[in-house]
């Protein structure tokens, strides 16, 4: 059951629509406004309302306000595909598949490199988050590559100061639409949630400072393979960052990408792939570098695109 608010409508929302008035009243989404508009749970003056009603200064607003979503915890169940790269006492090392999220979140029901990690019998560290224990950086779901797993609680502390303070040295391959002009080069625009709030990011003034250095591998006729390394970790900093630049990864259809040059190279999801990642061991201080081949669809996309060249 959520918890009931009664409060006026301020003098500066005066004239804003209802959806938009709450939204900036209690700091949730449009869309959640329309929600709980739809529901019936947002009364203005004791009477129901439509979310496109204008509101007036002085009205008196009743809001049944949601209690927020707990986060699910990590269900241990192997993960079909998952290949354990390294493994010691302090860090694992996976080779992460698509459809595959790093922890737990609201939302997301599918499998999780946490539990697959914990099904097959791995300890990780329990510093942070009870939901994300032992990660220490994440990729997206739907890209592939190396991602590193802290199992030791020194491991823990010191791999999330290593990425905080970017020595940790994380290198991508990127088929993007197009040919980037300069062919290398560095793009470097602050990104944040994209005002739509559908779960996008966008490159946002005021944003958060982030940095691409990328360089061309290979130019084709439709689309450029590039060797991307990133300075930041922004949540989607890739594809945003070459969305921005008019280059989106083939097939990142969310970020522009073109439905029918992914249909033709036969990709489902972004041409993205974590390819290697080095950093100083944790415990040991040797510099330790993990990579990973493309997967088989990745590189089938690319063998089309290079005979079509």
């Amino acid at each position: 059951m959520g918890e009931q608010r009664s409060l006026p409508v301020p003098d500066g929302l005066e004239g804003e629509r209802l959806d938009a008035a709450l939204a900036r009243l209690f700091g949730f989404s449009r869309t959640l406004a329309a929600e709980l508009i739809s529901a019936g749970d947002v009364q203005v003056d004791g009477a129901p309302a439509a979310k496109s009603d204008r509101v007036h200064a002085g009205a008196w607003l009743d809001v049944v306000i949601p209690p927020p979503p707990t986060t699910p915890m990590p269900v241990a169940e192997p993960v079909p595909g998952m290949r354990v790269l390294y493994e010691d006492d302090d860090i694992v090392v996976v080779n992460k598949p698509i459809g595959v999220a790093a922890h737990p979140t609201v939302g997301w029901t599918g499998p999780t490199v946490i539990g697959g990690l914990l099904g097959a019998g791995h300890r990780v560290a329990t510093s942070g988050a009870a939901e994300r224990q032992g990660i220490v950086h994440r990729l997206d779901a739907n890209t592939t590559g190396v991602m590193v797993v802290a199992k030791s609680e020194v491991a823990y502390s010191r791999l999330k100061r290593a990425f905080k303070e970017r020595t940790v040295e994380k290198r991508y391959h990127a088929l993007v639409q197009g040919h980037p002009d300069p062919l290398r080069g560095t793009i470097d625009a602050p990104i944040d949630r994209h005002p739509a709030g559908d779960g996008r990011f966008a490159v946002v003034a005021g944003g958060k400072p982030s940095i691409t250095h990328y360089d061309t591998i290979e130019a084709f006729r439709a689309a450029s393979l590039l060797d991307i390394r990133l300075e930041t970790g922004r949540t989607h900093q890739i594809r945003v960052h070459m969305a921005a630049t008019r280059h989106p990864c083939v097939g990142d259809l969310a970020y522009g990408a073109d439905p029918t040059l992914a249909a033709r190279l036969g990709v489902t999801r972004q041409w993205l792939h974590a390819v290697s990642l080095a950093f100083d061991h944790p415990v040991t201080g040797e510099w330790v570098t993990f990579t990973s081949d493309y997967p088989a669809e990745l590189a089938r996309a690319l063998d089309v695109v290079r005979a079509e060249s």
